[in-house]
């Protein structure tokens, strides 16, 4: 994603928790910042996409974090699959510094990232979402999905995605033909997706569909499938088919 960003001319500034794993994004022409305040202080836009929600807690909302170093009216784009909650405490968190706050899962995998190919669910100011358009544009496809926090929920939903068709043909495309060509290699793990499907878990709302994704990739987990592709989930379904 950062690469993408870099081929198209705009400036990047990075922060990586493991220094190594950014020496490529480096030749290629972006500069290592010492810790995520500082990242903030010198950029207008900060885009984070890491593991989870505690990582989002301490990338984002620590003494340290992104927030401390927010100048006034910048953004912070926060690409994490993380909870809804946790994205309505960055979002009043930004707000109380006069300062934009977008949570933008997506949803494509390690190849979507890799091709400019992600469907990004983005809530927030829809102005603000606009105004980013042509950086998400370079990773992808989005999609306004509401409010802040919004994106979080929808992301297990992917009811706007699926009616306008993006979403859905763009997983079709990732996955469908290796299901047929039974090519399990990773393209997202199956750990990541029920670690999704559990950020749902204790809302009000009820998502039957989601409950039985989960089970069906916990099943998958059971099989000692966690590091293959989703795509194994046929296997699961055919087990099931055959044994009634």
């Amino acid at each position: 994603m950062a690469l993408h960003l870099l081929s198209f001319g705009y400036s990047l500034s990075i922060y990586a928790r493991d220094p190594s794993g950014a020496l490529q994004l480096q030749f290629k022409g972006a500069s290592l910042i010492n810790s995520p305040q500082d990242l903030a202080k010198i950029n207008d836009i900060v885009f984070t996409i890491i593991g989870g929600p505690p990582d989002v807690c301490s990338i984002i909302l620590s003494p340290q974090g992104v927030l401390a170093g927010l100048n006034l009216s910048s953004v912070i784009v926060d690409m994490t699959s993380s909870h809804p909650a946790l994205a309505r405490e960055i979002f009043k968190s930004a707000c109380e510094k006069d300062c934009w706050s977008v949570d933008a899962p997506v949803l494509g995998a390690d190849v979507g990232a890799r091709e400019g190919r992600l469907a990004i669910l983005a809530g927030g100011d829809n102005g603000v979402i606009k105004w980013l358009s042509p950086l998400f544009k370079i990773m992808g496809k989005h999609t306004y999905v509401g409010e802040a926090r919004c994106s979080q929920s929808w992301k297990i939903k992917v009811l706007e995605g699926i009616r306008r068709g993006s979403t859905g043909n763009m997983i079709m495309k990732l996955f469908g033909e290796k299901m047929i060509e039974r090519d399990f290699r990773p393209r997202g793990f199956t750990e990541y997706l029920v670690k999704d499907l559990e950020s749902e878990e204790g809302r009000a709302v009820l998502l039957p569909g989601a409950s039985l994704c989960k089970q069906l990739f916990c099943g998958m987990i059971a099989n000692g499938d966690e590091k293959l592709g989703l795509q194994v989930l046929v296997t699961i379904i055919e087990s099931r088919c055959e044994h009634g």
